[in-house]
């Protein structure tokens, strides 16, 4: 088996967008479910998120009802000052922050809400579950950005 080069991991990704697809229109499902637990902790074994930080410096998670209620109570804020603060709703009329990078990303690339973060940051980059399949185009965009993405991705045309 290959080793994947995450030196020039971007460049790699961006010329395999169209295998990504492919593979993941014709993926067998339970297999490639079967497969994502290690290769995800081979992924991490690998990367160090503090070192790229990207989906924090350039996207925004989906900050749903639970998240808003809990970040807002950890930083002692009412909901509605949180969110008229930090949130704004998307095109799809989910609640984002309103500036990249996100606002509770620190100058060492920690979060400072990192315990109460939301569930879509806890998630990223879904490569430990089937939002990998589900989701085809969020799989395809964030293996643009996100290293751990196309590890697993490279592991799994591969096979």
């Amino acid at each position: 088996m290959a080793e994947v080069d995450l030196d020039n991991w971007k460049k790699k990704s961006e010329s395999q967008q169209k295998v990504y697809r492919n593979f993941l229109q014709r993926a067998d499902k339970n297999k490639v479910l079967k497969k994502l637990p290690s290769l995800h902790e081979e992924a991490f074994s690998k990367i160090d998120c503090l070192q790229c930080a990207a989906c924090c410096k350039n996207y925004s998670p989906r900050f749903k009802t639970p998240d808003i209620k809990r970040i807002s109570k950890y930083l002692g804020m009412k909901e509605s000052v949180f969110i008229d603060t930090y949130l704004t709703l998307d095109l799809e009329g989910d609640y984002v922050v309103k500036s990249s990078p996100c606002p509770f990303l620190g100058a060492d690339n920690y979060c400072d809400i990192y315990d109460q973060r939301p569930s879509d940051c806890h998630r990223f980059p879904y490569t430990d579950e089937d939002v990998l399949l589900k989701r085809p185009a969020i799989t395809l965009k964030n293996s643009t950005f996100c290293p751990a993405v196309h590890f697993v991705l490279e592991k799994l045309v591969e096979k």
